[in-house]
């Protein structure tokens, strides 16, 4: 059987959990498929993309989609280093370079250096990728504490506000940003109030700066995965919860990040050239409001 004849069908999740967010790819099982299904056709060649997020999960499965097609990386990512590490090996294994760069995008400060070390190494920036966020379950509103409140829309939001502030001084007719949101902004989340809010905010965020940055040749889009086989999952719900993570989809499981990836190549290539302010929606079938 074909690994793509393999994901398309229901996949054993095992019982798992770990204690920290965002979470560690390398402790998972199964590991997350992150790698690209299909050839390169030079999509985005000799492009320079900066992921945060890149070191696992989606933003990983991005970085080394973008590199098969051409793209030199910067990867920013909170700790894990040893999952950065093997995305740096996934990308120069693809023949291109990747920057590998830890810290806390809640910072604004740390977002400019980012950015700038960027450009500074890797010669200009014409992608930037928004991915990164963080979610913690809650029953109630009263139980989501004033910290946890803010954390999430500071990594999930204010990050995205930070980052592309400071790149648009680099970015060029032609650039895009793809931003992450998720079918939660959507439909919704309970237990996920806070984390949904700031996915909903990230769609208003998408269509509001598409309309300030056309006049200036630079698309604005995004990405809202369902449920997809991430790190974020065994380190945010219980072992049940993980082990029936996205069966509840028409198409009956989960996600593989490198599912999701080519949604980011196209809004980042010419390909979308005429798209923006736009949702793509790779979620296993679930339909919403576009």
């Amino acid at each position: 059987m074909t690994n793509q004849a393999q994901q398309s069908q229901p996949q054993h999740v095992e019982p798992q959990r770990q204690e920290k967010q965002p979470g560690k790819e390398h402790e998972m099982q199964p590991r997350p498929q992150y790698e690209p299904r299909h050839k390169g056709a030079d999509k985005l060649l000799d492009k320079v993309a900066f992921i945060t997020g890149g070191d696992s999960g989606i933003g990983r499965a991005v970085a080394v989609a973008f590199a098969r097609e051409g793209a030199d990386v910067a990867i920013v990512y909170l700790e894990e280093n040893e999952d950065a590490r093997e995305t740096k090996k996934a990308v120069e294994k693809e023949k291109r370079k990747c920057l590998v760069i830890a810290g806390d995008i809640c910072d604004e400060n740390f977002c400019k250096k980012a950015i700038e070390q960027t450009v500074e190494t890797l010669g200009k920036l014409d992608i930037v990728v928004n991915n990164a966020g963080e979610q913690h379950e809650k029953e109630s509103i009263d139980e989501i504490p004033t910290a946890q409140l803010q954390r999430t829309f500071q990594t999930n939001l204010f990050a995205m506000f930070y980052i592309t502030k400071a790149a648009l001084r680099h970015l060029k007719p032609g650039s895009a940003i793809v931003n992450t949101t998720s079918v939660t902004a959507y439909k919704g989340k309970p237990t996920l109030l806070d984390y949904s809010s700031t996915k909903g905010a990230i769609v208003a965020f998408t269509r509001s700066l598409s309309g300030q940055l056309a006049e200036k040749g630079i698309r604005v889009n995004a990405v809202a995965p369902g449920p997809i086989w991430t790190p974020l999952i065994p380190a945010t719900f219980d072992e049940k919860h993980v082990a029936e993570f996205g069966k509840n989809t028409p198409l009956g499981r989960p996600g593989q990040p490198n599912e999701v990836a080519p949604s980011y190549v196209f809004l980042a290539s010419d390909d979308a050239s005429y798209i923006t302010g736009q949702v793509i929606h790779p979620n296993g079938g679930t339909i919403v409001g576009s």
